[in-house]
C-alpha cells in the first residue's frame, strides 16, 4: 500500500511552506515539430526537465552542508579502505613478525585476515536492523564505537588469538557502517549528483588505504613493535571523525518518509535541493514520487523479512543487480591486492621497503582509477562501464601472467638466475595497469549499483546481504589467497582471467541500467518483463535556447 493517500489534495503545509499538488512536473507531449529547437535523447524526460530547471547553486551554503554530511559517509568507506591496505604492510614488517612468527603465507595469515570478513558477515543482518530502526546517521556513529573498540583490542595484542578477536570486532563494526554510508550518500543526494555522490562515497576506500600504505612505510624503520601498532591506532582516525560529525548533519529524507516524517523530509528537500523554493520543479517530482513509491508498512519494519527479494520479480532483479555486483567487485582479480608484498617479491621485488613503496604506487594509481570515474559517473552508462571495464580487467591480467611466466621459466626466485628485468618491469605495470581499470570500472559503482537497485524499505536489508555477499567472497580471496599463492603462484591469477570473461557475458545479459533516473522511477524499469530492455528506453525532447524542455516528442 502507498504510505500516504493524499494525492487528491491541492497542497501540503510544512512549517509554512505551501507546495502546490499538481501535473506541473509533466512534460507537454508534442512530435518534435518546434522550430529552431534542438532535440535529445534522455532517459527521463520529467526528470531531465526538472533538473535543467533546478540549476542547485554548488557552492552555496546549502550544497557545502551536502558535501560535508557525503564526507562523513566517505570517513565510512575510509575506515573499511584503511584496513585494506593495512594488513598487507604488517605482516610483512620485522617487528610483526618477531612478536606474532606468522610468516608472510600459509593458514595462520590466512586466519588473520580472514577474522575481520567473518566480523563483518556476521555484523551484516544487525547492521540492517540498526540501520531501519535507528536511522543511518546513527548507525554510523555505532559503528564507528565499534570499530574503536576492536582498535583497541588489536594494537594492544601481544598474541595471535588477541589479534583475531580484535580483528573480528573489527570486522562487525565496519559491517555496521558500510551498511548505513551508502544508503545515506544516495538518498542524500539530488538525482543529477548521484552517482558522484555515491561513486566518491566508495572512493573513500583509498582515503583510507593510501594513508595505511603511507603510515606502514614511515612506520617500517622503527625498532619496535611500535613499527605495527601505530597504524593500526590510526584504524580509529576515521570513527572518530564521523562519530563528532553526525550532530551536525541532517537525517536521510528517504528515512524520514519511511517512518511517517513528511515534514522533514519536505524541509530537506526544499533546502537542498530546491534553492529553498517550496516550489521548484524538481522537489516536486521528488516528493510526489516518494508518497507513490516509499511505504509506512515496508519491510524496514520487520526485520527477518526478506520475501521480497524472491517472491516479486521486481525483486529478483534488483537483488541480481546486487548479487552480481557485490561477488563481480570482490573476486575480478581485486582481491589479489591483500596480497601485494608477496606479488611483488614474485616479480622480483626483493626488499621491505622496496614492497611497501610500490604498495602506495599501486594504491595512488588505483584511486587516480577512481576518481576518473567519479568524476564521469553521472553521465556515463553504468552498463556499457561494467561490460567494457571487466574485459579490460580480463585483457590485463592474462597479459600480467603471460609475463610472469616468462620470468619462471627464466628461474625467478632461485638463486643464481638470470633474470630478464623487461620481463619484471613489465608484469609490475600491466599488474598497475589492471588496478587502473579495476578501479576505474568497479570503485564507484560498487557504492552506486546496489543502492540505485534498491528501494527505500528494502535498502539497508538489501545493502546488509550485499555486504555478506562482499564479505564471504572477502573471506575466500583472503583464506584462499595465501594458501593458493604458496602452493601454485602466479598461476592463480589465471582463476581470474577466466572469470572475468564470465562476469562480461553476465553484466551484458543482465545489467539494469540505472543512469539518468530518480530512484524511485526505476521502480517501473524493474516492473517490466525484461528490464534490461525497459533500462536502455529513452525520451526524446525539445530543448529551448535556454535549455529548457519545452516538449517531450511522442511518437
Amino acid at each position: 500500500m502507498s504510505s500516504h493517500d493524499s494525492s487528491d489534495e491541492k497542497a501540503v503545509a510544512t512549517h509554512g511552506i505551501e507546495v502546490a499538488h499538481d501535473n506541473s512536473v509533466a512534460v507537454p507531449a508534442g512530435h518534435g515539430d518546434v522550430k529552431g529547437k534542438k532535440e535529445k535523447e534522455v532517459h527521463n524526460a520529467e526528470l531531465y526537465a526538472a533538473i535543467q530547471e533546478a540549476n542547485i547553486k554548488p557552492w552555496s551554503r546549502e550544497s557545502i552542508h551536502l558535501y560535508f554530511s557525503i564526507f562523513v559517509a566517505f570517513c565510512c568507506a575510509c575506515a573499511n579502505g584503511y584496513d585494506g591496505s593495512l594488513m598487507t604492510s604488517i605482516i610483512d614488517m620485522p617487528e610483526f613478525q618477531k612478536v606474532f612468527h606468522t610468516g608472510t603465507k600459509g593458514v595462520q595469515v590466512s586466519i588473520i585476515f580472514s577474522l575481520y570478513t567473518v566480523g563483518a558477515m556476521v555484523g551484516a543482518p544487525i547492521a540492517a536492523i540498526i540501520s531501519d530502526k535507528f536511522g543511518r546517521k546513527k548507525s554510523m556513529a555505532a559503528g564507528g564505537a565499534v570499530i574503536i573498540t576492536g582498535m583497541i583490542i588489536i594494537s594492544t595484542a601481544m598474541t595471535v588469538a588477541q589479534f583475531v578477536v580484535g580483528r573480528f570486532i573489527l570486522g562487525l563494526g565496519i559491517a555496521v557502517m558500510t551498511v548505513a554510508a551508502p544508503a545515506y550518500s544516495i538518498e542524500i543526494a539530488p538525482p543529477h549528483w548521484r552517482g558522484r555522490c555515491t561513486g566518491f562515497y566508495n572512493c573513500g576506500w583509498f582515503g583510507g588505504s593510501i594513508p595505511a600504505a603511507i603510515v606502514t612505510f614511515g612506520t617500517n624503520n622503527i625498532a619496535s613493535p611500535y613499527a605495527w601498532r601505530i597504524p593500526l591506532i590510526g584504524q580509529g582516525l576515521a570513527c572518530v571523525i564521523v562519530i563528532c560529525s553526525v550532530f551536525f548533519i541532517p537525517e536521510s529524507p528517504r528515512y524520514l518518509m519511511a517512518n511517517g516524517r513528511e515534514e522533514e523530509a519536505l524541509e530537506f528537500l526544499i533546502k537542498y535541493h530546491g534553492n529553498g523554493d517550496p516550489n521548484s520543479r524538481l522537489v516536486r517530482l521528488e516528493i510526489e514520487e516518494m508518497r507513490e513509491g516509499i511505504k509506512l508498512d515496508g519491510i524496514d519494519k520487520t526485520w527477518w523479512d526478506y520475501r521480497p527479494f524472491l517472491l516479486s520479480h521486481s525483486g529478483r532483479w534488483r537483488i541480481a543487480q546486487v548479487l552480481m555486483i557485490s561477488i563481480f567487485g570482490q573476486f575480478s582479480g581485486n582481491g589479489l591486492g591483500y596480497f601485494n608484498t608477496v606479488i611483488f617479491e614474485q616479480l622480483g621485488v626483493k626488499t621491505v621497503p622496496e614492497r611497501l613503496g610500490y604498495n602506495i604506487l599501486n594504491q595512488v594509481l588505483s584511486c587516480i582509477g577512481a576518481l576518473t570515474a567519479v568524476a564521469f559517473t553521472d553521465v556515463m552508462p553504468r552498463r556499457k562501464v561494467l561490460v567494457f571495464g571487466t574485459f579490460a580487467c580480463a585483457v590485463t591480467l592474462a597479459i600480467n601472467s603471460g609475463l610472469t611466466a616468462g620470468l619462471e621459466k627464466q628461474g625467478a626466485g632461485k638463486e643464481g638466475a638470470v633474470i630478464d628485468m623487461s620481463y619484471a618491469r613489465g608484469a609490475l605495470a600491466w599488474y598497475f595497469l589492471f588496478n587502473v581499470v579495476f578501479s576505474f570500472t568497479y570503485t564507484p559503482l560498487q557504492g552506486v549499483i546496489p543502492t540505485e537497485a534498491l528501494e527505500t524499505t528494502t535498502r539497508a536489508k538489501g545493502l546488509a546481504l550485499s555486504g555478506f555477499i562482499v564479505n564471504a567472497m572477502g573471506f575466500i580471496n583472503q583464506f584462499a589467497g595465501p594458501i593458493a599463492l604458496d602452493n601454485i603462484g602466479y598461476k592463480y591469477i589465471f582463476v581470474f582471467v577466466g572469470w572475468d570473461l564470465v562476469e562480461t557475458l553476465l553484466w551484458y545479459l543482465f545489467c539494469v541500467e540505472s543512469q539518468g533516473r530518480t530512484l524511485e522511477q526505476l521502480e517501473w524499469v524493474y516492473n517490466q518483463v525484461n528490464p534490461v530492455k525497459a533500462s536502455l528506453k529513452v525520451d526524446k525532447v525539445v530543448i529551448a535556447d535556454d535549455g529548457k524542455v519545452v516538449e517531450k516528442i511522442v511518437e
